[in-house]
Formats: structure tokens, sequence, C-alpha cells
């Protein structure tokens, strides 16, 4: 009678181990079907043996069942399957952008004292040439022509200001 015992356990184990491989491999419920069947299986070896056993496995299973169930769906967003299917948590991509937004500003204050050309007027927003690279700035100071040596003075986030050389 203790293989029905050890049988019961087992199979309620198997179940709870389907349960939480049916949250991170996509089977369309087949895995969680077996889970079910194999833990109602396991419950009625226990209630074979003894009805003590088969009521605390009967309550086990109904509760501990359910909350193994979701706490594996609490993780799978962090899982790499999970971020396959559901994409990047926001934290990663708050970090990313705050990542990108800082090497942007450093791209754009390495700006600060580099010479380049008016394309257009700057009266006082136009357009210029700094290494090859195409920017809108604002002239400080006085009107710049199209042209003319320029020098970047001052970048405060999108604004970049420029004085003619």
């Amino acid at each position: 009678m203790e293989t029905l015992l050890m049988a019961g356990i087992g199979l309620i184990l198997l179940g709870a181990l389907l349960l939480v491989v049916e949250a991170f491999v996509p089977s369309g419920g087949i895995i969680g079907l077996v889970a079910a069947a194999s833990a109602i299986t396991g419950i009625v070896l226990l209630f074979k043996h003894d009805t003590t056993w088969g009521a605390i496995g009967l309550l086990t299973t109904l509760i501990l069942g359910p909350m193994l169930f979701f706490w594996t769906l609490k993780l799978l967003p962090s899982t790499p399957l999970g971020k396959s299917m559901f994409g990047d948590s926001d934290e990663d991509i708050a970090a990313r952008r705050d990542q990108e937004s800082s090497r942007w500003r450093e791209q754009r204050n390495a700006l600060i004292d580099k010479t380049g050309t008016a394309l257009t007027d700057l009266h006082p927003v136009g357009i210029v040439l700094i290494n090859n690279e195409r920017h809108d700035a604002i002239a400080k100071g006085k009107i710049i022509d199209k042209d003319t040596p320029i020098r970047v003075v001052a970048v405060d986030g999108m604004q970049i200001e420029v004085r003619a050389v």
C-alpha cells in the first residue's frame, strides 16, 4: 500500500513540474492538460491509500497549483522565451532610452568649439555643416550669411548656438 502513497505524491509533484513547464513551453495547453491529469490521478491514488492522504493531496493541489502557475507566469517575462514573446520590460526600455539620450548628449556637447560652414543664412536660425554633418543652428549675436565660417559656442538640448568666425 505504500506504493500507492509514493505514486500519488509522485504524480502530484509531476503535475506541479508540468505546470511550471507549461508556463515556459508553448504547447497550446497540452502540457497543462497532462499536468492536470497527472495531479488528478495522484489524488485518486492518495484517496485509495488513505482518505486523510487524499484530502491532504486534494487541498494541496487546489491551493498550491494555482499559486505555482501564477508565480511561473510572473517569472515568464524575465526569461529569454518571455522576452521574445512580450518584448523588453519597461525597465529595459527606460535604461536603453537613458543610455541613448546620454550618448546623444555627449555627441552634441562634443560639437562645442568645432568649426564649420553656414549652409543657409542664419536669421537667426538656419543649417550649418560641421564635420560633414548638417545641423540646425541658431546664430548668437548677429545674423550669419550663407557660406560664412562658423564656430559652435554652446549646445543647449537640441539647440546649437554658433557665431561667425
